[in-house]
């Protein structure tokens, strides 16, 4: 294959070939469809020959010179190409006739043949390259409206040749470039929110410190009752900054990819047993009732503990947190085929349905994650983009379920198999 690309490349064999083949395929058609006589065919070999030398001299020399290059319009072009082509078939036919014919009658009726088949193939020539043209003028003009940001622009080109191929091409490239430029406005909007979100949560905690230290500095508070509860709000405030830079730092691992998770064979109804038992006072304190649901074949699996205790801990925490006082929150745990299924359900909280596919967006918070709850806490906001990076670690996947008169469900599954770090 490498050796005929090289000889089809090379202008001397080209060269060789125009000049052969139509000799050739004359020959040919002498031999099938006439019988002239031996020196008759010998002097139409000579005047082929020499008109077909010339023919093909005269096509290297525009090859060789660029001709088409010299055009601005690819119509004007292929106009120029057929000419040439009309003109070379005009010279051969007609300087053979001039030699064979012998009444000037006869070569006077080919030449007006001639010229009628001549102006007929520019007439479909010219349509031809229009054709062509008026589809890559639309391609032209869809490039600048493209190279001018408009990435809604489609080509609208039908046939099925390369023009028509390329057309596709441009489509689909088109649509790629608008689902980046989408992308890259949304992480734009994502990262103007993420300052603003973070300034503000850095900046309450440490404007509220700041505030109750210069008290006590400024002998403003002296009694010790005030002073012990001023330094008790200190530490709470600073814990919930080391949560904060924790949360970012753990949540930019996710996204770089940078996690590292120790998987080994543990216990997952003893990690539901842990939290429940961890969340069971906080409950109490909201009247909420806590209870746990684990299947009886749910016990082992490959995962890490600690990164899957933290994903049950929120989860059930923010169940806590948003269910009204006399609600329930039930936990279940159950095996479906290969996965293990974990369910966190609030009997009496509702999370709209636009919110819904928005909730495990890195950087996505609502108003009431930000919140304090009763106890003067105050979450991230991050929590449920780290459980998502955490289940999606594992392996398995994490997804919200809200209904006005069931209430909102968080699930996740797990595979049993081990996934890679």
């Amino acid at each position: 294959m490498r050796v005929d690309q090289r000889l089809y490349q090379n202008p001397l064999t080209i060269f060789l070939l125009v000049l052969v083949i139509p000799i050739a395929g004359a020959v040919f058609s002498e031999l099938i469809m006439f019988d002239l006589p031996g020196n008759e065919v010998q002097d139409l070999l000579g005047f082929m020959t020499v008109t077909g030398l010339t023919s093909s001299l005269l096509s290297y020399a525009f090859y060789r010179l660029g001709v088409l290059e010299w055009f601005r319009s690819l119509r004007w072009a292929i106009l120029m190409v057929i000419a040439l082509l009309v003109l070379m078939i005009f010279l051969n036919v007609w300087v053979i006739a001039r030699f064979t014919f012998i009444q000037n009658h006869y070569l006077t009726l080919t030449s007006v043949l001639l010229v009628f088949a001549g102006l007929s193939a520019l007439t479909i020539g010219f349509f031809a390259s229009k054709t062509m043209t008026d589809r890559l003028s639309k391609l032209s003009d869809a490039t600048r409206s493209l190279a001018a940001r408009d990435f809604a622009i489609r080509l609208k080109i039908s046939g099925n040749d390369e023009i028509a191929q390329l057309a596709d091409t441009f489509n689909a490239m088109a649509r790629n470039l608008q689902e980046v430029e989408e992308q890259k406005q949304q992480l734009e909007q994502t990262r103007r929110d993420l300052t603003a979100w973070v300034s503000h949560d850095l900046r309450t905690p440490l404007t509220s410190v700041r505030v109750m230290i210069e008290a006590m500095l400024d002998g403003v508070v002296d009694d010790d009752a005030t002073v012990q509860r001023y330094l008790d709000s200190s530490r709470s405030e600073i814990e919930h900054l080391s949560s904060l830079i924790d949360d970012l730092f753990e949540l930019a691992q996710l996204d770089v990819g940078h996690l590292q998770i120790r998987m080994q064979r543990a216990s997952i109804r003893d990690l539901i047993s842990d939290t429940l038992g961890s969340m069971r006072l906080k409950a109490a304190e909201r009247r909420i009732n806590l209870k746990g649901e684990v299947s009886d074949d749910v016990d082992m699996i490959q995962m890490a503990p600690d990164k899957i205790q933290r994903v049950l801990t929120n989860l059930v925490d923010n169940a806590i947190k948003y269910a009204e006082s006399g609600e329930r929150v039930t936990l279940s745990a159950w095996r479906v085929g290969g996965e293990i299924r974990i369910d966190i359900h609030n009997s009496g909280s509702y999370i709209p349905q636009d919110v819904l596919p928005r909730l495990f967006e890195s950087f996505y918070r609502g108003e009431g994650s930000r919140r304090r709850g009763d106890d003067g806490a105050r979450g991230t906001g991050l929590g449920l983009a780290i459980a998502r990076g955490f289940i999606e670690a594992h392996g398995g996947r994490i997804w919200a379920t809200s209904a006005h008169s069931q209430g909102t469900t968080f699930s996740f599954s797990l595979p049993q198999t081990q996934m890679r770090n």
